[in-house]
């Protein structure tokens, strides 16, 4: 169970960051085995003032163009999984939506399985 949250510059297309969803969803179904319909994602635009980064930080060349990209989702991926991710979503943005892969920045974050309810009150994935 994936939560995928996705923030950008405001863009002028309102599908824009639907699109940068839709290839990261693609990139989770393929690197990470994710089910059909596991699909949870808030997708965020903002203005200049509210969207802060180093354009030069570790020596890659950061845009306006850039794509923060947070996956909260189980623990226990190996590590070829994660690189695998990682490089399926920015390959798919560059093909896709010609999001240059300097611009994409990507943090996982792993929890266990037990801190999800996905409704009802309940804990689904406890055991």
């Amino acid at each position: 169970m994936p939560l995928v949250r996705i923030d950008i510059r405001k863009n002028d297309d309102p599908l824009f960051a639907k699109n940068i969803g839709e290839v990261i969803y693609r990139a989770l179904r393929a690197a990470m085995n994710v089910p059909d319909k596991d699909n949870f994602q808030i997708l965020n635009e903002h203005d200049a003032a509210h969207f802060i980064y180093d354009p030069a930080y570790l020596g890659i060349a950061r845009t306006d163009g850039l794509v923060y990209i947070q996956i909260t989702l189980n623990e226990g991926r190996t590590l070829d999984q994660k690189k695998q991710l990682y490089k399926a979503i920015a390959e798919g943005l560059l093909t896709a939506l010609a999001i240059r892969k300097e611009d994409v920045f990507i943090n996982l974050v792993e929890v266990k399985k037990e801190n999800w309810s996905f409704g009802n009150g309940d804990a689904q994935y406890a055991n």
